[in-house]
């Protein structure tokens, strides 16, 4: 339930002017104007599952988009039941100036692209059907100049084949592959919560940039409230955070009894080091590598 200073669950990641948002809880588009980031770029609407804490802040955002003018076409994923459920919250906004495009999960594992987005779902285990999302950025191999020029490839097409794309020039056909080498570490951010700790959750956050994970309980005694629930605690995720050794672990969705997070982090980073008992409005900059 929201706290004072605390709203419910969602995130939001840009990228070359794209926006992707997973789950969209209650006060989710204060949020984002108290960061002062607009809702209208948004391209795509994870939904981890559809409990109210985590869509009941869609029919306000879907308005307030709107309202902003957009008329580009919005996708919406998550399992099964997506349309069905937010046809039901539209019912208090019906009417909007842009497509909403439906994408259901029916797979325990789901891959889909969008806009700059490699986005992979995988199923979790919570008392509802609920997915968790690694989001990442591929980033492509270093353009070669001497291969192309030794390859005769005409300069005006080194910049798309630098951007991935086949040109056809002058009667011939040339490819990335001609030009690039291999491709370099990207970017992933691993997103979970909602779930007990499954080793899914630690596969998908594997060398992840940021691994953001659900810390429902951190007070001792809460372990079999957690199993009930199907929830976990702050010391198995630091333990999903050890096996998957990313560069970072946030914390979030807390219990609404859990009004001071950071009281429980020593014990926490005794697990996992790189671990952040995260506040809204947290936000970072990932950046990539300068490797070669």
């Amino acid at each position: 339930m929201p706290l004072p200073y605390r709203w419910l669950t969602s995130l939001l990641t840009r990228c070359c002017g794209s926006n992707l948002l997973i789950d969209c809880g209650e006060g989710t588009q204060i949020a984002l104007k108290e960061k002062g980031w607009s809702p209208k770029p948004i391209d795509v609407i994870c939904f981890t599952h559809y409990h109210a804490d985590h869509c009941s802040g869609l029919p306000g955002l879907l308005l307030t988009m709107g309202n902003a003018e957009r008329t580009e076409p919005l996708l919406l994923a998550g399992p099964k039941g997506l349309k069905k459920v937010v046809d039901a919250l539209r019912i208090i906004a019906p009417e909007l100036p842009f497509e909403l495009r439906y994408l259901e999960f029916g797979e325990s594992r789901e891959h889909l692209r969008v806009g700059p987005y490699e986005i992979d779902a995988f199923r979790v285990n919570h008392n509802v059907i609920c997915y968790g999302y690694s989001v990442s950025i591929p980033r492509t191999g270093r353009f070669d100049v001497d291969k192309a020029r030794s390859q005769n490839i005409p300069m005006r097409a080194w910049s798309l084949l630098q951007k991935g794309e086949t040109v056809m020039m002058d009667g011939m056909v040339y490819t990335p592959d001609m030009v690039l080498g291999p491709p370099r570490r990207g970017l992933k951010v691993t997103y979970c919560t909602d779930s007990r700790p499954v080793p899914v959750i630690a596969e998908y956050a594997a060398g992840a940039d940021l691994f953001i994970c659900e810390g429902m309980y951190g007070e001792d005694g809460k372990e079999s409230k957690a199993r009930d629930n199907k929830h976990m605690t702050m010391y198995e995720a630091a333990g999903l955070a050890r096996e998957a050794g990313p560069g970072e672990m946030w914390l979030t969705h807390y219990s609404p009894s859990l009004t001071r997070p950071e009281e429980y982090m020593d014990k926490v980073r005794e697990i996992f080091p790189r671990s952040i008992a995260a506040r809204d409005g947290r936000s970072v900059d990932l950046d990539f590598s300068q490797e070669p």
